[in-house]
């Protein structure tokens, strides 16, 4: 697993240009970088930074607190085929139903789609490319990306880490 501030570490050079250039600015911790739409989210959840490292794991936090990735086929929902919810880590938040979830050969848990009213996204801009974030919409936590390259109905593919989230299966 990594975290984006890890990357940047690692990258040395590649990473300081970057921020001087603004390419990468969600790695910043400085508070002038933040964007005013990521500074307004107000979420029903919330708890100190202290209580998170609490209530996660500390793979969990990395991922849902701050913005981390797990290694591909690390996770044990991305073989998980029975009928049920996958929830919010964070949170318990329904997220995604079983009937949803296709082998998308990428090594994550991806689903066509999430349950009504269940996630938000925002752009994100690291690693120099533009993509879609998901998180989750009541305590805000990093969920993963939603791509175009998904199946029908949808043609969407949400690639989501597995420490993100719990299952629930279905009760008899």
């Amino acid at each position: 697993m990594f975290s984006r501030r890890q990357f940047l570490l690692a990258s040395g050079g590649l990473g300081a240009a970057a921020l001087v250039i603004g390419v990468l600015p969600k790695f910043s911790t400085s508070a002038a970088l933040i964007s005013d739409a990521n500074a307004a989210e107000v979420f029903e959840v919330t708890h100190s930074d202290a209580e998170w490292h609490t209530l996660l794991s500390d793979e969990q936090y990395d991922i849902l607190r701050e913005e981390g990735t797990e290694r591909a086929y690390s996770s044990a929902l991305n073989n998980e085929h029975r009928d049920g919810t996958f929830a919010c880590a964070g949170c318990a938040l329904a997220l995604f139903s079983s009937a949803t979830k296709f082998d998308s050969r990428t090594g994550w848990p991806s689903f066509w789609a999430p349950l009504d009213k269940a996630v938000a996204t925002r752009q994100d801009r690291s690693f120099g490319v533009v993509r879609e974030e998901v998180h989750c919409r009541r305590c805000g936590g990093h969920l993963g990306h939603v791509f175009d390259d998904g199946p029908k109905p949808t043609g969407l593919r949400y690639c989501m880490n597995g420490l993100a989230m719990t299952f629930q299966p279905k009760t008899a």
